[in-house]
């Protein structure tokens, strides 16, 4: 028997504006979009959006879901859930767990475990290395999101660090190339001097000093520089500075880009005011830099020199992060309340709701050749997030969803709420609560 679903006077964003209108939902499809619809069916759910916005689900390129090895942080199950009461419909999970997604058996292990957890729709980066160039061919680009490398040093030691390695992934792979970026070199001496004048008790606003704009820069022109020379389809992912958004081009469309560009929400929001506050709740690496930094990722994100908005999800226990500097693992949870900050951000005057879906929405779909997901639109999959803009909560304790129970906006208080999480046309998410459904599946690609 077909299912249908009706979402009903709604302010439906999609592809540069907003119509009102209804969509028809039949079984993980979406069946139609118009003015008004009605159907006649046995079966049938009817929501009224009335006053609210109705968003393609985000399509989220970079998250730590720490499973396998490091479940004491975080499991698939638990930031999927996470990720869906955030307006997360699909994700792409780091190598960088343990064992590394450094060879195709672990890579399918973790599809594996995927497929059984997974309330949301996903997908793995290969993790690249300084000696896994035979793995890194074994691997079929239409079954998996892409190829990540590290090129700075990076939680589970994956930093490829050899030049002649460096160059020839490059040369050899067709997949989307995605890459941290940070000179381990300059890291490396800025720390040095730091221990020995603070001890391992360095300050935590000194880790934008240590993790530095040079640091960033340098790994990010060479990498850039490198893609130019052997026709690499290089993705930069969480800038940080603004001097790097001078290295990307607004020029062409981004299905002609070889060379693209991310920033996450830690880095349009926070800035190195907020470290006295936060301390290491805000240590992430790339560091979080100053306000003058913040403003130029929004620009460049807003001229369309930075393509994609992400999260770098990467939780870490309370008992982990309240450490010494030196102690304190970088990476914080942020799936819950990506689009929520987004929205506040829509409601300061900053982005506009459209430009937020195509960034956060669109953008991944076509960098990623995802395929029938992140729009709104006849014949692809339903991931559809209703949110209210008018209904204020504040973060605590007792409405996180994270394994790792804390969050960095904990205290902060959204004027917007996600009412509603569709995902393949089951209702997922309700005001919340995470529904007992596990409608997750991988994703395909078109390539």
């Amino acid at each position: 028997m077909r299912k249908h679903t009706i979402i009903k006077n709604a302010k439906i964003v999609n592809e540069g504006q907003t119509i009102e209108g209804d969509i028809l939902i039949e079984n993980d499809i979406i069946k139609e979009i118009a003015s008004s619809i009605s159907v006649k069916s046995s079966e049938i759910t009817v929501i009224d959006a009335e006053g609210n916005y109705v968003l393609p689900g985000m399509i989220d390129d970079q998250v730590h879901f720490r499973e396998p090895g490091l479940t004491h942080k975080a499991n698939i199950e638990t930031e999927s859930k996470a990720a869906l009461a955030g307006g997360i419909t699909s994700f792409i999970e780091m190598p960088n767990t343990k064992p590394q997604t450094t060879t195709v058996e672990k890579l399918e292990e973790k599809f594996e475990i995927a497929s059984k957890s997974s309330h949301a729709n996903y997908s793995f980066m290969f993790g690249g290395t300084n000696d896994n160039l035979d793995e890194i061919l074994k691997v079929d680009s239409k079954t998996v999101a892409g190829l990540k490398l590290f090129l700075g040093s990076s939680t589970g030691n994956m930093l490829v660090d050899d030049p002649a390695v460096i160059e020839k992934i490059f040369s050899s792979t067709d997949m989307v190339i995605s890459v941290h970026c940070e000179d381990e070199a300059t890291i490396k001496k800025n720390l040095e001097a730091h221990i020995a004048e603070y001890g391992d008790d360095i300050p935590m606003e000194k880790h934008p000093i240590i993790r530095s704009e040079e640091a960033c820069y340098i790994s990010s022109s060479k990498a850039i520089e490198l893609a130019k020379k052997t026709g690499a389809r290089l993705h930069v992912f969480h800038l940080s500075t603004g001097k790097e958004t001078s290295l990307f081009s607004n020029k062409i469309p981004l299905k002609d880009k070889k060379i693209t560009a991310e920033v996450c929400i830690h880095h349009l929001w926070f800035s190195d005011e907020d470290y006295a506050r936060k301390g290491s709740h805000i240590k992430w690496n790339p560091a979080v830099k100053t306000s003058k930094d913040r403003e130029q990722l929004l620009k460049a994100l807003l001229d369309d020199r930075i393509d994609v908005i992400a999260t770098d999800h990467a939780p870490h226990t309370l008992e982990e992060k309240d450490n010494p500097y030196t102690s304190a693992p970088s990476g914080g949870p942020l799936v819950q309340h990506a689009l929520v900050a987004l929205l506040e951000m829509h409601h300061q005057g900053k982005i506009s709701i459209e430009k937020i879906v195509e960034k956060a929405c669109h953008n991944p779909a076509i960098l990623f050749d995802v395929e029938k997901r992140g729009y709104i639109r006849e014949g692809y999959y339903a991931d559809l997030v209703i949110v209210d803009l008018k209904s204020p909560w504040t973060v605590n304790k007792s409405n996180i969803l994270y394994k790792c129970g804390w969050s960095p906006f904990e205290g902060n208080t959204f004027k917007s709420r996600i009412t509603h999480t569709f995902v393949n046309g089951e209702l997922a998410y309700n005001n919340f609560k995470v529904l007992d459904v596990k409608a997750g599946r991988r994703l395909t690609f078109n390539r």
